[in-house]
């Protein structure tokens, strides 16, 4: 896997001196455009305590790798305003984890100053800090460098040069899409949640399948109507902290599946909510999971994602119909351009609203066409000539043989579909037939009736 080193320049340390927390920002994008230190925030945080430990709990996913795990990671969070909430969010380096803190107005007392997105940086001695927050203390918050002059000395420029695979990104692209097919299975409120975290299996290796029983959860080792997969329930370890704080306890995934599958837990905290998604096993990021080649294997993705993307305002919350509405296009199509817009990190999804969400993440652009390699494979064996559709069936040449499709089913008899059977997304043989075929219909529209015949 290929790797861009990203530059994270500070103008000086995060710190928190006598209540008074300041993130420092490196480069990102707000709505008055590039920014070297973008300023989003100042304010109290009402709810210091859950806050801190919240915020603690993305920093440590971001050093977590939960598959084989070995020191050298570090990374730090993305944060993005959307005017009326914050968003910390991070990624494992194993790539099967995804956290998310959103601050939502009820915790947020301040001003904004701009939306947009960015990295904070937050160290060794910022996280032991916020270790130290206790429920009755303030918390003042800045985001952005102009509220660390209280605490540095000649604005020193720290800089973290840092090697990201771009299976990160891959991880954010594909999150927002398997999130959006995610629906509420469970939920428990109050000591109920308490006590359900508390009687997992500690081991990172436990895989379980979770289903609701009456008012309460159960565990069991195999799947079932309303069952959630939990693969690793060691990855689950940031919740725990965050236990005396917590309200209720939320549980997404998929319709139940024959073998493993992704979910998501959800901790609703005074005035804020703490997410975890999980990949379907502890050994898999999400950066290979194909749920985003389907949408961008459509011709009209690309151009669509322009159109989309201009419209896009750093909203906290991106309503799609009045997004087709305004750029003229169907549902689908802005639902695939979404899907194009994510794999640039530019889209994700908010499961307890049901919606998309806008940001930017700082990443070279350059490296983006090169993150689905299955896509590009099927477009170069459309180009060449490679596919032969006949009805239902396509068959793709390729160089290890000539490799039959069933466009009905998605079904390909080469060695990678027949390993996956399509949990992982199509290979790159159906994308080809696919794309092919949709390129058949619209030659087929295209020519008169009575041509037709």
């Amino acid at each position: 896997m290929s790797q861009a080193t990203q530059t994270y320049s500070y103008a000086a340390p995060s710190a928190m001196v006598d209540g008074r927390l300041g993130l420092s920002t490196s480069g990102g994008r707000a709505l008055s455009g590039p920014a070297v230190a973008p300023r989003f925030f100042s304010g109290l945080v009402t709810q210091a305590a859950p806050a801190a430990a919240a915020l603690l709990g993305v920093a440590d996913v971001a050093l977590a790798r939960y598959h084989q795990p070995r020191p050298g990671w570090t990374r730090d969070p993305v944060v993005t305003c959307g005017g009326d909430r914050l968003r910390f969010e991070s990624f494992s380096a194993c790539g099967g984890v995804y956290a998310r803190l959103d601050l939502l107005g009820g915790a947020l007392d301040g001003e904004v100053f701009d939306r947009g997105t960015t990295n904070v940086d937050v160290n060794g001695p910022l996280r032991e800090a916020l270790a130290r927050v206790g429920g009755r203390d303030p918390l003042h918050l800045g985001v952005g460098a102009d509220e660390l002059v209280v605490t540095t000395l000649d604005g020193a420029v720290v800089e973290k040069k840092v090697p990201l695979p771009e299976r990160w990104l891959r991880g954010f692209a594909e999150v927002q899409v398997i999130a959006a097919g995610m629906d509420l299975r469970a939920e428990l409120t109050g000591m109920s949640a308490v006590r359900f975290l508390r009687s997992l299996p500690k081991r990172a290796t436990a895989d379980l399948w979770v289903a609701p029983a009456g008012r309460d959860l159960r565990v069991t080792d195999r799947s079932g109507a309303g069952a959630v997969c939990l693969s690793g329930a060691g990855r689950l370890a940031t919740l725990h902290p965050l236990l005396r704080f917590a309200k209720s306890l939320k549980v997404y995934g998929p319709a139940a599946g024959d073998g493993p599958l992704s979910s998501a837990w959800e901790l609703e905290l005074p005035g804020m909510r703490y997410t975890l998604a999980l990949s379907p096993e502890r050994w898999r990021g999400f950066s290979g999971e194909g749920a985003v080649l389907a949408d961008l294997a459509t011709e009209e993705a690309e151009a669509d994602a322009d159109v989309v993307g201009m419209l896009l305002n750093f909203e906290p919350e991106v309503e799609i119909g009045l997004l087709a509405d305004r750029a003229g296009l169907p549902v689908d199509r802005v639902r695939a351009a979404l899907t194009q817009l994510g794999t640039a990190g530019r889209v994700g999804y908010d499961l307890s609203e049901a919606a998309h969400f806008h940001r930017e993440l700082p990443y070279d652009r350059e490296h983006v066409q090169h993150l689905n390699p299955r896509l590009t494979s099927a477009r170069k064996l459309v180009e060449g000539g490679a596919v032969r559709l006949d009805g239902d069936v396509a068959l793709v040449r390729t160089d290890g043989g000539l490799r039959e499709v069933r466009l009905s089913d998605g079904s390909c008899t080469c060695p990678w579909w027949w390993d996956h059977r399509g949990s992982r997304g199509p290979c790159k043989h159906v994308l080809a037939a696919r794309i092919a075929a949709r390129a058949t219909d619209d030659v087929s529209t295209d020519v008169p009736a009575d041509v037709l015949g």
